[in-house]
């Protein structure tokens, strides 16, 4: 499945609005561990159709990244039925990454 952009717009639709779980990654393109994080969360979305797999570029969505209290990057969340499931900060291998599904 195709990782979605998520912006202050979109996030009630693709996120709040969201009938499959919703896996978040918070990153920025200078942040190195965020970029090894990124062919995992790719692999993630193409493993599990089940899942809505979207991502939150800190630098280009403060409001979003104050509201959930994000602090460190990468920082994974889950949500499911509006509600934050799963948490976890810094990078995480696919095993580790599924297993928050």
């Amino acid at each position: 499945m195709e990782i979605i952009k998520i912006t202050s717009e979109n996030f009630a639709k693709e996120v709040l609005a969201s009938e499959k779980p919703v896996l978040i990654d918070f990153w920025a393109s200078w942040c190195g561990p965020c970029r090894m994080l990124s062919p995992v969360i790719e692999a993630v979305a193409a493993e599990r159709p089940d899942v809505k797999v979207g991502k939150i570029n800190v630098d280009e969505e403060p409001e979003l990244a104050g509201q959930f209290h994000i602090s460190s990057i990468p920082s994974l969340l889950v949500i499911k039925d509006k509600k934050i499931v799963r948490q976890s900060v810094g990078y995480r291998p696919k095993d580790q990454v599924l297993a928050m599904l």
